[in-house]
């Protein structure tokens, strides 16, 4: 089977391009669906702009575009002749760019093959005006195939997050976007453990639903610090679900999301 140049870090590097005005861009990603890695990127997105910085997000999800709805952005970009000016957030003037701010009809899927995709996501990078930003946070789609790889291949990145859940099996996958970053000649930053733990509403025990953890064999494996254990909160996801994520009130995450992100990103560039 043909695989391309898919693996071949030094003609990748080739490709990768920095923009004006955005200082750092952080991909957060997965390998695999369903372990929250969305509501990361809007949490550490969120966590950076609490901070005072000038923040953005991404949403190279084409085909299942979450980021619209968990940051309560609704309406359509228009274009000046500087580019496409991507909506803000309510609260925290986060700037978001998103297919589903550009279809008719959110609700309609994007059936659309590779390279239809990777275009639109590098038209995201290269044709909307972001302005001046501390920091552009890439929500990636599960998976390693053609839309990471044209986030790693176009954008450079300063860094990678790599969200994951407890169960084994989820390791397991996201060991491959690890490799992944390694093979691309991306530096992965960090990890976060999303849905470690619930707390009983009545007595404050702590409940782990999907086993125990397997986040320290990443943290060994592939050398890279663990910034959270992000519990399961019923309050985030009913903040989430009406677009009020930015709402979200839990200091002891965002601080850790953000320390683990501030000294990640210092390592890299020392």
């Amino acid at each position: 089977m043909d695989q391309g140049n898919s693996s071949a870090p030094g003609q990748s590097a080739l490709l990768k391009q920095s923009k004006a005005g955005v200082k750092s861009v952080i991909a957060v990603g997965s390998g695999k669906g369903g372990v929250g890695k969305s509501s990361l990127s809007c949490m550490i997105a969120i966590a950076l702009a609490r901070d005072g910085k000038k923040v953005g997000i991404l949403d190279a999800d084409i085909t299942g575009p979450s980021i619209p709805k968990l940051m309560g952005v609704s309406g359509q970009p228009y274009g000046t002749e500087k580019g496409i000016v991507p909506l803000t957030s309510q609260l925290l003037d986060i700037k978001v760019m998103s297919i589903n701010l550009l279809l008719e009809d959110p609700s309609k899927p994007v059936v659309w093959r590779g390279p239809l995709i990777g275009g639109v996501i590098k038209q995201f990078w290269e044709e909307v005006d972001w302005g001046e930003l501390d920091h552009l946070i890439v929500d990636l789609p599960p998976g390693t195939a053609d839309a990471p790889l044209t986030v790693m291949q176009t954008i450079k990145l300063d860094g990678f997050v790599l969200v994951t859940s407890p169960q084994e099996l989820s390791v397991l996958v996201v060991e491959k976007a690890a490799h992944m970053t390694q093979m691309l000649d991306v530096p992965l930053l960090g990890v976060v453990e999303n849905m470690s733990y619930a707390l009983c509403p009545h007595c404050g025990e702590r409940i782990d639903l999907f086993g125990p953890s397997h986040v320290q064999e990443i943290e060994k494996k592939f050398h890279v610090p663990v910034y959270a254990q992000v519990p399961l909160d019923p309050s985030l996801a009913t903040l989430a679900d009406a677009g009020n994520i930015e709402k979200y009130d839990n200091r002891a995450v965002f601080d850790a999301l953000l320390d683990g992100v501030y000294a990640s990103l210092e390592t890299v560039s020392s």
